[in-house]
């Protein structure tokens, strides 16, 4: 046992210890009480769903409507893959009708979470999607969990949450099914302006260049090619090899312009711009929309600005940098 006259720094770091323990439990209690109040409050009388990251919150509430109240766990800018949920994230998830996740492995923290959350329904919008496999790399054969990129494949994410909604609510059928329908005549009108403004984009031209592969879905659907710096966002993964590989591709292809994402660091792709004669595009939003008053606040915002980035790029009016 210590002697406090002896150890008098262990009594001090013990006592800061025991302070900071309860500093921090109060502090739960308190998110706990604020988030029950509002929680409850709200869900008197509409269901209160959940959704991992913004890009599903947004199409959740174009399906919701203003039947059920729709949160994101992570916000605007958020880096989803390897996101470390906090005792505040827990708390949101008090008076949850619903959890909606992504699935295909982007979430790599959804079990460890869901583990906290009790018994809420989940429900996974990639469920009976074909999944796009990664090739020629370490990830070789794992699915490329962004199928959102490309707005056919989020038609599907929209008929997944219908059938959640409708399950959790069905005095909403009616509702939710027309505003699915209102929702999806929209991306497929978007759906025909993307592919519109990249078939303006000479064929030698259409390779895409980003940072992580997220793109793949995107490419596939609108008939372009792409390289990348790693599959799966892990900055950690960025190696010389890697980044000689890429410069290699970008010269043989003649590729005038790149791009990075907005949730993961550019430095590595500046320096493959610099070296490849490249220009460096901009930033592209893909896990995570912008905030309110951004050029992403919503999925078909994010979509815009993205295509917009790349027919400017590769068309040759970049900017270089």
């Amino acid at each position: 046992m210590f002697n406090k006259k002896i150890f008098p720094e262990y009594v001090y770091k013990k006592n800061k210890i025991h302070s900071l323990s309860i500093f921090l439990a109060l502090n739960i209690l308190f998110l706990t009480g604020c988030v029950n109040k509002n929680t409850y409050s709200h869900n008197k009388e509409k269901p209160f769903v959940l959704t991992t990251f913004t890009i599903l919150a947004d199409l959740a509430r174009n399906v919701g409507g203003d039947r059920l109240i729709v949160e994101s766990i992570t916000k605007p800018g958020a880096e989803i893959h390897s996101y470390q949920f906090t005792p505040s994230d827990i708390v949101k998830t008090k008076g949850a009708t619903l959890i909606i996740e992504n699935g295909l492995g982007l979430e790599a923290w959804i079990s460890k979470f869901m583990m906290s959350t009790g018994d809420i329904p989940k429900v996974k919008l990639t469920e009976g999607i074909m999944p796009l496999l990664i090739e020629g790399d370490t990830y070789s054969g794992k699915p490329n969990p962004h199928a959102w990129m490309s707005p056919k494949r989020a038609m599907i994410y929209v008929d997944k949450i219908v059938d959640a909604f409708i399950e959790i609510d069905p005095d909403g059928s009616l509702e939710y099914r027309s505003n699915a329908s209102t929702y999806k005549a929209k991306l497929e009108s978007l759906d025909k302006e993307l592919r519109d403004s990249l078939s303006s984009i000479p064929k030698e031209r259409r390779f895409l260049v980003t940072c992580e592969g997220a793109f793949t879905y995107l490419a596939r659907d609108y008939g372009m090619e792409e390289a990348y710096l790693w599959p799966v966002n892990a900055e950690s993964q960025v190696t010389p090899r890697r980044m000689v590989d890429l410069i290699k591709t970008i010269k043989k292809n003649e590729i005038p312009t790149i791009f990075c994402e907005s949730t993961v660091n550019a430095d590595a792709q500046m320096e493959v711009a610099k070296s490849s004669g490249a220009a460096f595009g901009g930033t592209f939003y893909v896990d995570s929309l912008s905030e309110s008053n951004g050029p992403a606040p919503t999925y078909i915002d994010l979509l815009r600005h993205n295509v917009h980035l790349i027919t400017d790029g590769l068309s040759g009016s970049a900017i270089k940098k």
